[in-house]
């Protein structure tokens, strides 16, 4: 089951762990704004990554 990313939902970054837990801020389309602990606001393409959704921690 493929879950749809929406804003509030805890995220990591499959070739990037070292980045941290991030939360969702936004979801434009394709286009996802993420709060990365580690290394801050992100906007990332999920057409090119896959963002794994985890349980906040």
């Amino acid at each position: 089951m493929i879950t749809p990313l929406e804003p509030g939902l805890f995220v990591r970054h499959p070739v990037h762990p070292e980045w941290g837990t991030g939360q969702i801020q936004s979801v434009a389309g394709d286009r996802v704004t993420v709060n990365f602990e580690h290394v801050g606001k992100l906007l990332i393409n999920t057409a090119q990554v896959a963002l794994d959704v985890v349980d906040p921690e």
